[in-house]
């Protein structure tokens, strides 16, 4: 690994793009080393998690209207859609389509560092630039290795969150390096492209705060597709405007901490490995990833607890960063209201624990309906429930050892009799830290239980089977990894309303 230092430069010290941070991550894409037999494994159970949570929410409003966009874009020899057989579409819309039905019930992997992401999140759009470009599996191996290592790279060393500003601004730059790694272009094509995708992926935090909507799920899908649109536009030969990390007028300079700010990025050097993806890890709850441990550990303590009617007070001790984005530290009142959208409860602490403690287990629907929400005893027990930063808890957060990282806390329960009832969990269980650390037995067991309805034990296997051995897949045989649902499994088009692109097919 090598480390630089990022920094803005007055326009007049004329940066050489060999200086450049864009570079750096171009250099690496265009020269990835081989991948390890546990990065390669992991790559085939994460394509696991996406297509589990993919089709678990392919009839969702935002997946059902994503997906009518991207029908309305046929293309003879494009990319597939997931649960539908016969279908093409533009490969930057079945990246946009795809990618939508993997975020929308927030139950894939994540990577919390000094900012907060989702490395899989690229999955789906490299699968769909490979399908369109006709590349083997060794070749998506390669892309989704690359993803993850700049991803993790840049969640590492750049906080997004300080300054107001979302995570996709790190999931653009390092989706358009992969697909340059994945389709064996140059230094500087990937480079002009990586430009181009952080000038245009920086927005606000406004989408996961307040009232949350559905474009927290379409966000990897605009990220995929601009990703796509970038890497074109460089093939062609175009620039982009640089150094987009380090100018006068750049991203740091105007969108993250100013002039004389500074960070250090670590990448792997040119033909070095990249194991970045071993420092991920996915959920097991439908749920933020900084509830996951949480979950568990209330589910262990409310059979301690007995009569949870009899709770005076539930105080979360946690980090900095569970506080502030789904505790009490927000200060959204949507986190406390039984009317708020699904987006907004899985971003509420308080409601997942208070449903955690009644229910004793976590479901990606069942513990979200508006019915559960409004039980009068939940919002009682949701309405007690309040959460304070707790320094120790920060600093094992942010810990640079990934064996000592820790994204939990403590629950401090005080009951009207006066008992105290305490607990803590450092990692959730399925983390590779915690208590049954997920391989690929339970990604397919993930993968059983989210699609034994819709897909026969003949598909569930042929897909698992593809999945496990999709590097050695040959040109053309990638379609094996979108699973295909049963015939009227999957709403074709967009449920409510008509949009632009419906109009004149």
């Amino acid at each position: 690994m090598k480390t630089y230092d990022v920094k803005v430069h007055p326009s007049a010290a004329n940066l050489p793009r060999e200086g450049q941070l864009a570079w750096h991550i171009a250099e690496f894409a265009a020269n990835c080393g081989p991948l390890d037999a546990d990065v390669s494994e992991m790559i085939a159970c994460r394509i696991v998690d996406n297509a589990s949570v993919a089709l678990a929410a392919i009839n969702r409003a935002p997946v059902a209207a994503a997906r009518a966009m991207a029908l309305a874009h046929p293309r003879k020899g494009g990319a597939t859609l997931y649960g539908l057989s016969g279908v093409r579409v533009d490969a930057e819309w079945a990246a946009w389509a795809n990618a939508t039905a993997v975020r929308e019930l927030d139950y894939h992997d994540t990577f919390l560092a000094a900012d907060y992401s989702h490395p899989g999140d690229a999955i789906s759009p490299l699968i769909a630039v490979a399908q369109q470009m006709g590349l083997d599996g060794a070749a998506l191996a390669r892309g989704i290795a690359v993803t993850y290592e700049v991803h993790v790279a840049l969640v590492k060393a750049i906080s997004l969150h300080k300054y107001k500003k979302d995570h996709v601004a790190h999931l653009a730059p390092a989706t358009t390096a992969a697909i340059g790694a994945m389709l064996g272009l140059s230094t500087e094509v990937i480079f002009q492209a990586v430009n181009q995708a952080v000038h245009l992926s920086f927005s606000t935090r406004q989408s996961r705060k307040g009232e949350i909507s559905s474009w927290k799920a379409y966000v990897p899908g605009f990220s995929g597709k601009l990703a796509i649109e970038c890497v074109d536009r460089a093939m062609r030969g175009e620039k982009s405007p640089s150094p987009i990390y380090e100018g006068e007028d750049s991203v740091i300079a105007w969108m993250l901490g100013g002039k004389n700010d500074a960070y250090q990025v670590s990448l792997p050097t040119p033909g070095e490995s990249p194991r970045g993806i071993m420092e991920t890890y996915t959920k097991a709850h439908s749920a933020e990833y900084q509830a996951q441990a949480l979950i568990d550990l209330a589910i262990d303590l409310s059979s301690q607890i007995g009569d949870l009617g009899q709770v005076k007070d539930i105080l979360l001790e946690t980090s900095h960063h569970t506080h502030n984005v789904i505790g009490t530290g927000a200060n959204d009142p949507q986190k406390m209201d039984p009317e708020a959208s699904r987006e907004t409860l899985d971003h509420s602490i308080m409601y997942i624990l208070a449903v955690a403690l009644e229910d004793r287990k976590w479901h990606h629907v069942d513990s979200y309906t508006r019915e559960r929400a409004r039980t009068p005893s939940t919002v009682a027990l949701w309405h007690k429930i309040r959460t304070v930063e707790e320094p120790t808890w920060t600093t094992r957060y942010l810990d640079p050892d990934p064996d000592k990282r820790a994204f939990g806390g403590k629950i401090i329960v005080t009951l009207d009799d006066g008992r105290v009832i305490t607990g803590e969990r450092g990692v959730a269980d399925a983390h590779p830290n915690g208590n049954l650390p997920w391989t690929w037995p339970d990604y397919a067991g993930k993968f059983e239980s989210l699609t034994r309805d819709e897909l026969g034990d003949a598909e569930r296997q042929s897909f698992l089977d593809a999945a496990k051995g999709y590097a050695g897949l040959p040109a053309g045989g990638l379609d094996a990894l979108l699973p295909v649902l049963k015939s009227g499994a999957v709403t074709p088009s967009q449920p409510t309303g008509q949009g632009i692109f419906d109009h004149g097919l």
